[in-house]
Parts: C-alpha cells; structure tokens; sequence
C-alpha cells in the first residue's frame, strides 16, 4: 500500500499537480488514439504544454505584479486576518489538520485519486448520468480536495473514526462536485467559443453557470432588445483608444492601482524592497500597471497555443475511451475568447465589491477579518465578467463580479470562522467555496448523514434537470455543435 501511495504521490506532484505537463499528456493519448503520425503526436505535445507554460508566465506574472498592493494594504494598516487564496487555504489545511482532526494531510492526495476516478466513471455512463466534463486541472483538483477534506471532517465528525469511509464520503462527494460543476459551464462555454469544445474546471464552475443565466436575462431591455456587448461598442472621439484591450488595460490599471500605490507611499515600497530609492516612482507605477497589459496578452497567446491542440486531440479520447466527453481546462483559458477588456473591467469590478466588504467587516467588528488574494479577486471576477458580457454585455460585466466580490469576502468570513480554518490563516475563498460549500457543509452539519444525503441527491439532480431543459440539444451541444446552433436558430424563428 504504501509504494502505490508513493508512485500515485508522484504522479500528483509531477503530473496532476503540474497541469502543463497533464495536458501534454492527454493530448499525446488523444493524438495516439486518432492514429496520427509520430511528428504530428509530437508537435501536439509540445506546442500543448509549451502554452500551457506560456499561459501560466502570464497568470504567474499577474499574480506576482498584484503582491506589493496586498502585502502593503496588510503591513500599512496593520491587518492581520486570514487570506482568501487557493494556496493559502492549502496551506491552513496542511498547519491545522492533524491538530484539530489527529488527520495526516498525505490522505488528502488519495482522495483526489479516488475522486478523480469517480470524475471519470460518471462521465462515462453519461447516458445514465449526463455528465460529460472531465476535470483535467490537477493543481485546482489538490487545492479543493484539501479544503473539502476539512469542510466534510467538521460537519461529520463521525466519519474520522474510519478512514476508508471517510475517503468513500469525500469522494463521492468531490467527484460529484467536479463532475456537475464542469457539466454546468458547458453550454456557457460552447455558446461563448462558438464550439471550441472545452468546458470550465476550476474554482467558480457554479458561480459561471449562475451568472450566465443572470446575466442573459439582465441582457434584455424592456424593449425585448439585447444590450451591447463590450466588443460591440463603438466609443466616439478620443474615448476610442478605450476598443484597444492594451490601452484600456492599461488605462484602468493605472487608474486603479495608481491610486493604491500613492497611498502605500515610496517610502513603504522602498522599506519594503519592492523598489530601490533611487527609482522614480512615477515610472515604478507606470511600469506596475502596464505589466497588467503585458502579462494578459501573453496568457492569451498561451490560450492560443494549446487550445486547438487539447480540443483536437481530445476528439480522441472522447471517441474510444470517453465516448462524448469534454476536457474542463483553467478559467483563463476563457480569456482568450469573447471581449478582451472585460477581464480588467471584470477584476476592477469584483475587487470593489471585495473591498468594500472588508470594510463592512473592519465597520461591524467581525471576529474574522479577510484580506483579498489575487487569485479570487482577480481569476473569479474576470472570468464571470467575460461570460456575462456574452450574455448580458456591459451592464452584466460591471454588476454581477461587484456581487461576486461581495459573497467571496462575506461567505469566505463565515465560513472560515466558523469551522476554524481562520485560525490557521488562509482559506481557499473563490466563488463556490465561498457561496456553495459553506451550504453543503451547513446542510451536512446540521442534518448529518441526511444532510449528506440530500446534498449528494442535489448533485446529481443538477445534470438531470439540465438535460430535461433540453433533450434534444443537450448532447447535440458538445457531440455536433453546428448542428447545435442550426437547431436552436430555427427555434427562434
């Protein structure tokens, strides 16, 4: 038992946690099963995982470009509170587990084995279940398996007297989650690609499905006419340098973090080595926020570059092992679709909304204090306001991240607090784990194993319903796209 757990820990770390190198892969199974040639196996795989490389210097680089204003706005003002991030809540998981629970975290890597399995296994008696998503994003997979871990631990104490029911418990659960989450972003994502073939597997798969259908209807007037989309305006007079992504980016940015950077002051940038004293702090501020522009555009080439690659090559895995399935990638991918300027408008959005709940916590004295991460502030909200723009145009890609931002501060605090993870300092804190598992963990907790119950029913109720919606068009979506569209246009007639 234990040299399979270190060869399946392995794989994890090497593979499933190194999603570049797990999209490779799949796409030389995929070139493999469509009987291509060696060069054309090879060059897939490359150009696969170089962008999904690509994709990730982008995101990386974002991510990085974001830390002088968190960890100025924590150190300035003296906040010590607990961070909503995907890592940091990994990292609360692993410090406090053993202590809290007497749980080791290596038990944390067989449970994404044993949901990843149960992923699969749905998805290929989709005639049965209607599921037909793939979550293939390994890092996002640990990351929420290591939150789930201690969610499901709080709410049923009882399974941690028996670790193989534990595992079972969770299991299914995650599975599910991952299954019906992924399912959920399919339409949204082939309405938004033009039938690109991918879905979405990451931290706001419920949080996609619910504001695309809010914001489709925010996108009809009274007039029955649909509001224009971002991509569709026509900005008059010296307000057309706002159509080009990059200038627009870099126009918001600077607007934005121009104003936190004066606040932070040089004086605590240079104390901090975030800038040498001798650097002009306008071009510091300048050179911060046009890397804003730089870093997008490169994440979209990384989209670019391994997008065609994955959804070709996975015809072939869809055709001989997982008859109709779809690979659910990382929201950025989303990026590279649909009007580029909602992601800042999108993150601009949602970081307000964060904000201003922090400061409604900070007002009302709660007893836990969160401090923004970029990851959810910025790959939560970007990637809602690019769905909602495609359904709902500007309107949609302002108000609905704004309302993102307020659930992942306010529903991350109660929860964190109160199942303890606060204590340790992170919770993982994107849209589902701050708005749908703190229900599932209420229900659970409260009803016990009945809660349990009626949340794995629900789970499996949501693709079921979906497919009723539509019977006709639900697997015509992803199996013969155009044939998909030919369809609901003569309906619309």
């Amino acid at each position: 038992m234990d040299i399979l757990l270190a060869i399946w820990t392995y794989i994890v770390e090497n593979i499933l946690k190194q999603p570049a190198f797990f999209i490779g892969l799949m796409v030389l199974v995929g070139y493999i099963l469509l009987r291509k040639p060696w060069y054309d196996c090879l060059s897939g795989t490359i150009k696969a995982v170089v962008g999904y490389m690509i994709l990730l210097v982008g995101s990386g680089g974002l991510v990085g470009n974001f830390r002088p204003v968190l960890v100025g706005l924590k150190d300035r003002f003296n906040l010590s509170a607990t961070v909503i991030d995907p890592y940091f809540g990994q990292n609360a998981v692993t410090a406090g587990v053993e202590e809290v629970f007497g749980k080791s975290f290596s038990q944390v890597m067989v449970l994404v084995l044993i949901a990843f399995v149960a992923n699969i296994l749905l998805v290929r008696f989709r005639k049965i279940t209607k599921l037909r998503a793939v979550f293939t994003t390994g890092h996002v997979q640990v990351q929420q398996a290591s939150t789930a871990y201690w969610l499901i631990l709080f709410a049923l104490p009882g399974l941690a007297t028996n670790n193989t029911a534990i595992l079972i418990v969770m299991a299914l659960i995650l599975g599910l989650y991952w299954a019906v989450g992924s399912n959920m972003t399919i339409k949204p994502s082939q309405e938004l690609t033009d039938g690109a073939g991918f879905c979405i597997a990451h931290q706001q798969m419920f949080g996609i499905a619910l504001f695309s259908a809010i914001a489709e209807r925010m996108g009809k007037s009274t007039r029955g006419k649909k509001s224009k989309k971002l991509e569709d305006i026509e900005l008059p007079g010296f307000m057309s340098i706002f159509n080009e992504n990059m200038v627009c980016t870099s126009l918001l940015m600077f607007l934005f973090f121009g104003i936190i950077l004066v606040v932070l002051g040089k004086d605590y940038l240079v104390e901090a080595k975030f800038m040498l004293e001798t650097d002009s702090f306008l071009f510091y501020i300048m050179k911060t926020c046009l890397n804003f522009a730089v870093y997008l555009a490169i994440l979209q080439l990384g989209v670019r570059t391994f997008v065609t690659e994955l959804t070709t090559a996975f015809q072939g895995i869809s055709n001989t092992i997982l008859p109709g399935a779809v690979p659910g990638v990382d929201c950025a991918v989303a990026y590279g679709f649909g009007s580029p300027n909602a992601v800042p408008i999108g993150f601009i959005a949602g970081a307000v909304g964060q904000f201003l709940a922090i400061g409604a916590l900070i007002l009302l004295k709660s007893p836990v204090l969160i401090i923004a991460g970029f990851v959810p502030v910025f790959f939560d909200n970007a990637t809602i306001a690019v769905y909602a723009n495609n359904k709902g145009g500007l309107r949609a890609a302002v108000i609905l991240p704004f309302i993102s931002g307020l659930c992942q501060v306010f529903g991350s605090a109660l929860i964190a607090g109160w199942v303890g993870m606060a204590a340790y300092g992170g919770y993982l804190g994107m849209w589902d784990w701050a708005v749908v598992w703190p229900v599932f963990t209420v229900v659970m907790k409260y009803l016990s194993y009945a809660g349990l119950a009626i949340v794995v029913i629900a789970l499996i109720a949501i693709p079921q319903i979906e497919y009723r919606m539509d019977k006709e068009g639900y697997f015509l979506l992803t199996d013969d796209y155009e044939a998909y569209k030919e369809r609901k246009a003569q309906a619309k007639k």
